[in-house]
């Protein structure tokens, strides 16, 4: 956009072939594989992964375990963190997945965006919500989004919200009081749309007013959802940390 192309970004899911060919190389190289997908209620690439599955040799199959994560970004790597603690704690592949489909209810994303364009170029809202949404952000009002069941969907709508990383600070400790987590290990993972100022900024608020949580790391936002929240929007997503 900053160098004047009008064209947005488009997204398509991985196909069946993706997955196969993924799945036949880590076979090579791996007892098992875990396959954690974005959100199946948003995209088809969980499908995508589960038909490619049926294309391996019956013996191969009982090797692929799939799971649909019912979110995205920064929610998708709490499950990876998670696998990588109970696999070093050698657990056995059958209880390393039941623990992941456990934690399914358990991670909490929510989001801010500052422009609402990108997501109406995708086809995801309409140009009417979009118009709307835009008069809302000029009053420095916003949705925060959040996922419920897989589905991306409106927490709140939030006044004053210029400051996003402010919001959503505030919203996380909303969310970890009413849950009664605040004396918990809490891990967190923040995901950002090129404003890792931002990005730093709520990590450094959350770990000083909740003194066991921590943010395992910071990133900026994968292509595929970054061309829907567009530059500048923030996603945190956090979950408990089990103890050992």
């Amino acid at each position: 956009e900053k160098r004047g192309i009008k064209s947005f970004g488009k997204t398509s899911q991985s196909s069946p072939k993706d997955f196969l060919n993924a799945f036949q190389q880590q076979l090579e190289r791996f007892n098992n594989i875990i396959c954690i997908t974005v959100t199946s209620k948003l995209s088809g690439t969980h499908n995508s992964a589960i038909q490619a599955k049926k294309f391996l040799p019956s013996e191969q199959q009982k090797k692929v375990f799939i799971i649909d994560s019912l979110n995205a970004s920064a929610g998708e790597s709490l499950f990876v963190l998670r696998a990588i603690d109970l696999i070093r704690k050698g657990k056995e592949i059958e209880e390393i997945v039941k623990e992941l489909e456990e934690l399914i209810p358990q991670v909490h994303l929510f989001l801010m965006f500052e422009n609402s364009k990108w997501l109406e170029a995708s086809g995801r809202i309409s140009p009417l919500v979009a118009a709307l949404m835009r008069r809302m952000a000029k009053a420095e009002i916003r949705p925060l989004l959040v996922f419920k069941k897989g589905v991306l969907v409106p927490s709140s709508i939030k006044f004053g919200a210029k400051d996003i990383p402010t919001v959503l600070f505030k919203h996380f400790k909303r969310e970890v009081k009413k849950l009664g987590k605040e004396e918990k290990k809490i891990r967190v993972v923040i995901t950002h749309g090129d404003d890792l100022k931002g990005a730093q900024r709520l990590k450094e608020m959350m770990e000083k007013e909740f003194k066991n949580t921590k943010v395992f790391f910071i990133n900026i936002i994968d292509n595929i959802l970054a061309s829907l929240v567009g530059p500048n929007g923030l996603v945190c997503a956090w979950c408990e940390e089990k103890e050992s």
